[in-house]
């Protein structure tokens, strides 16, 4: 039998009661935001509707106690948003976390592939 890969797929999230403060998506959400200066164009990257963006953005917004994006009205400039500095600090802090819990999870790996 031929030997197969194993491989972690963690996905952290951070729950306030029944509330996904924060999670893989709403952080890749929140880069492309910081990217594109819109949430509309961050939507459009992830493939999913620009409601559905909205929707994780203010949960997010709702669950900490400053908001993580700042979004402006649209008109004859245009709209656009920004991700805040504690949306850059939560940003920071979940990848941080992020990283740390794959290096642990990594040690284990070896014991799941002897075993499959």
């Amino acid at each position: 039998m031929a030997t197969r890969t194993v491989e972690l797929e963690l996905k952290p999230r951070v729950m306030l009661g029944e509330v996904r403060a924060m999670g893989p998506g709403k952080a890749d959400l929140l880069e492309l935001i910081e990217e594109t200066g819109s949430i509309s164009a961050a939507a459009k990257r992830m493939k999913m509707s620009y409601r559905r963006a909205w929707t994780l953005v203010e949960a997010m917004n709702g669950a900490f106690k400053t908001p993580l994006v700042e979004a402006s009205t649209g008109g004859a400039g245009g709209g656009g948003a920004r991700v805040s500095e504690a949306g850059k600090e939560v940003l920071a802090l979940y990848r941080r976390m992020q990283a740390e819990l794959e290096m642990v999870a990594r040690q284990y790996l070896a014991g799941f592939q002897q075993r499959l």
